[in-house]
């Protein structure tokens, strides 16, 4: 009870001073300001979406060097760190999708208060530089003979999203004939692509910054009707055993002085 009242406390603060929403990211003074080695020796574990690899392990080394603390990362597709947030050994958890985050405060493992909406997630298709199957639209994916790769359902956020786009559009049982291998992740789409095994794959816009992929893909806009923006959030689990590092790294991913370190990988600020 002292832990979640502490906790408490801690938020009440934390909203007072930082807002929430989109577009009022975070504190407006610097959050790890005068935190110079603070939390030395204290021990915080996140639980991000595969995707967001390139971000979080900037803005963790980050975090360390100013406060002294120690983040262990474990990255997977959304369910599995789902799965992982539900086990109890996850400080802060970050998936892919919005959706994962509702399901965490409907069942009670997240502070509630906590949630932060960091950047927006945006779907493309992908394809090998070249484009050797001229895809330009996304009933393209349907054509007979492309070869496809595409997120399980079940796994990564992306392909839950890439299955209710297909379905919207028409072409969901054309584009599970022509799929040939479906990911846990949806970094091993961006591999798949790359290294030409497949056609087309649909991941999110923000890989195509990443140095895997330098040269070696094309990005295919999806419209705006078409397509299934999504958010990405961040919140406190309730099982932390350090609420104060948890909540000064919750808001510190959010806030303004990490924006430079998004944008650098790709990422969209959100809107309300």
């Amino acid at each position: 009870m002292k832990k979640v009242c502490t906790f408490i406390i801690i938020m009440v603060l934390a909203v007072a001073l930082a807002g929430s929403g989109c577009t009022e990211k975070g504190a407006s003074a610097p959050v790890l300001k005068n935190q110079e080695k603070a939390f030395e020796g204290r021990h915080l574990t996140v639980c991000s979406g595969a995707g967001l690899i390139k971000p979080m392990n900037e803005l963790i080394e980050s975090f360390e060097n100013e406060t002294g603390a120690d983040v262990e990362v474990r990255y997977g597709g959304s369910a599995e760190i789902f799965g992982i947030l539900t086990s109890k050994e996850c400080d802060i958890f970050i998936p892919g999708d919005y959706y994962y985050t509702g399901q965490a405060m409907d069942r009670n493992y997240v502070f509630n208060e906590s949630v932060e909406n960091l950047t927006l997630h945006v779907p493309v298709i992908a394809v090998p530089a070249g484009n050797p199957e001229n895809i330009s639209k996304l009933e393209d994916l349907a054509k007979p003979g492309v070869k496809l790769a595409l997120g399980d359902p079940n796994g990564p956020a992306i392909g839950q999203v890439s299955e209710t786009i297909c379905t919207q559009a028409g072409i969901l049982p054309e584009v599970e004939n022509n799929t040939i291998v479906r990911t846990a992740t949806v970094n091993q789409l961006l591999i798949y692509v790359v290294s030409e095994e497949v056609d087309a794959t649909i991941i999110w816009e923000d890989m195509a910054s990443w140095g895997e992929a330098s040269g070696k893909l094309e990005i295919i806009p999806i419209p705006e009707e078409q397509n299934k923006i999504k958010t990405i959030p961040t919140a406190v689990s309730v099982y932390t055993e350090d609420p104060e590092l948890a909540e000064v790294f919750n808001t510190y991913i959010a806030g303004e002085e990490t924006e430079e370190i998004w944008e650098k990988w790709g990422f969209e600020p959100c809107s309300p």
